[in-house]
């Protein structure tokens, strides 16, 4: 990974254009050739991106981040004050508790769980910013990014939102659309959901499993 510290501007130029004036910002090079661009605000989310396929072609005072589909993200350099790079290695990713990691197995051998026609093209499905818990196929044969979780809330529902800008890039994937996929979701997630035009599902665990309650019925 490499860690720029500059005083930079920035353009993005492609199927939308956005321009960042000039400041002081930190550049992170990762070893998947994207290269995003942060302030020293807004949490974990950066100000602009350019995820892989991308390559990117220094010159003295500009870089230009440019991607398969002609896309280019520039970068003027009036100033850089540290220019750093690590070898992270191999990372094993994020673990999952156990009932969650057999609720994304479950849905995975059964994606009708989360809409009728579903089919599963993946799990784990890669991005630059991590695994997507499954990428699926409707009814319709249209691209849908699931999250699952044993007990959604916000955090969930922005990490999918992240996912899906990202996928959304991609002309071989969109559109995608958004499935947030849990036991339990709470209220203000659901909300910030169907807000963000993503869908939720609440699913049974013990269902999936094929263990039917031992409960009294009258018929």
């Amino acid at each position: 990974m490499r860690l720029v510290i500059a005083k930079c501007s920035v353009d993005y130029v492609g199927r939308l254009s956005a321009h960042l004036p000039l400041a002081t910002r930190l550049l992170m090079v990762k070893a998947d050739g994207s290269v995003s661009i942060h302030a020293d605000d807004r949490a974990y989310k950066p100000l602009n991106w350019m995820s892989p396929p991308c390559r990117l072609e220094e010159a003295p005072g500009v870089w230009r981040v440019v991607n398969k589909a002609g896309e280019e993200l520039r970068i003027t350099l009036e100033e850089i004050f540290q220019d750093t790079s690590y070898e992270l290695g191999v990372d094993p990713g994020l673990r999952k508790d156990g009932v969650e990691a057999h609720l994304q197995e479950l849905l995975a051998a059964n994606p009708s769980a989360l809409g009728e026609g579903f089919t599963l093209v993946r799990r784990e499905y890669m991005t630059a910013i991590g695994p997507v818990d499954l990428l699926c196929r409707d009814a319709n044969s249209g691209s849908v990014a699931v999250e699952v979780k044993r007990r959604g809330d916000i955090d969930g529902v922005e990490q999918l939102t992240r996912y899906l800008e990202l996928m959304n890039r991609d002309p071989l994937l969109s559109p995608v659309v958004g499935v947030f996929a849990a036991q339990e979701i709470k209220p203000q997630a659901r909300v910030l959901a169907t807000d963000r035009g993503i869908r939720c599902v609440v699913v049974n665990y013990d269902k999936l499993r094929g263990i039917e309650k031992d409960e009294l019925t009258l018929f």
